[in-house]
């Protein structure tokens, strides 16, 4: 798609959000069309040391500069910026940004048609407590030590989330409700996700945490099938084809059958089949 055909053609959008949910938040904005400045501090975003091949990909198809705020000039240019941008997105702590004069209220009085999208770790009135990604989903009982997480879950949610409050700013503005101001709290964006959990669907032995043989992973002579057979004519078929034959097999059964046959023969052969069934797989490395 052309970019002057994407939706947020034309909509300006300045970030000082780092680190991870911030960047995703602003990629998703720019693949929309809007076009964004990112606004970095003099050393950079610690980021680009943890994960260059990430960052630079979080950075493409925007402008990157870097300001020291307490400068004049470099002052000067971040009030020019603000005063051309339509969404202001931040992930720096409140208290913080009330010392740049950086917080809603100021930036609302002197640019009032800028909406912004305020992200922060915990909601009020803990919205200045330091905490990462970790922390929320710790909280949340969405980790099962000594394992950590294979993904940042609480701040891809909560970059999501970012994107759809700014989008609801802008539409009410074009409404004629004027600006807006949206807090979205990383902890909070993660909330629903434990909703499962919570519920006891995925709790270790839940329906869909190991209790049901129809959606569970079973080893095989070499690697690992993810079988997701949850609907009755799904399992139905798997059993009748796997010549069980009963609608009461269980995992053992199932188990017995797979180790038979490789990962990935069984995935082509539930493919054929047009079964829910797939190989796990390693992350594609970049």
């Amino acid at each position: 798609m052309n970019s002057v055909d994407k939706p947020l053609y034309g909509i300006k959008v300045l970030t000082m959000a780092l680190n991870v949910p911030g960047p995703v938040a602003a990629l998703k904005l720019n693949s929309l069309g809007a076009s964004v400045t990112k606004v970095e501090p003099p050393e950079g975003d610690h980021f680009e040391k943890l994960c260059s091949p990430w960052y630079k990909a979080l950075c493409a198809g925007q402008r990157v500069i870097r300001l020291n705020l307490k400068s004049t000039g470099d002052r000067e240019e971040m009030e020019s910026l603000l005063a051309e941008s339509d969404i202001f997105l931040t992930s720096i702590r409140i208290a913080a940004l009330d010392h740049l004069s950086l917080s809603w209220n100021d930036i609302h009085y002197r640019h009032p048609r800028l909406c912004q999208v305020a992200m922060v770790g915990y909601p009020p009135p803990d919205d200045s407590k330091a905490g990462h990604d970790i922390n929320y989903l710790a909280t949340l009982g969405l980790l099962s030590p000594p394992h950590l997480p294979l993904t940042l879950l609480a701040d891809l949610a909560g970059a999501e989330r970012a994107v759809s409050c700014a989008l609801a700013l802008l539409y009410a503005r074009e409404q004629g409700k004027g600006a807006g101001y949206g807090e979205v709290s990383l902890s909070e964006s993660a909330h629903i996700f434990a909703e499962p959990l919570r519920y006891g669907l995925t709790a270790p032995g839940g329906i869909l945490g190991g209790g049901l043989p129809q959606y569970n992973l079973y080893e095989t002579k070499q690697g690992w099938v993810a079988v997701g057979a949850l609907e009755p004519h799904f399992w139905d078929k798997l059993t009748k084809d796997l010549g069980l034959g009963r609608p009461d097999a269980s995992c053992e059964d199932l188990g017995a059958i797979f180790i038979t046959k490789t990962a990935f023969e069984w995935e082509s052969w539930a493919t054929s089949l047009d079964l829910p069934i797939v190989a796990l797989r390693q992350p594609d490395p970049r």
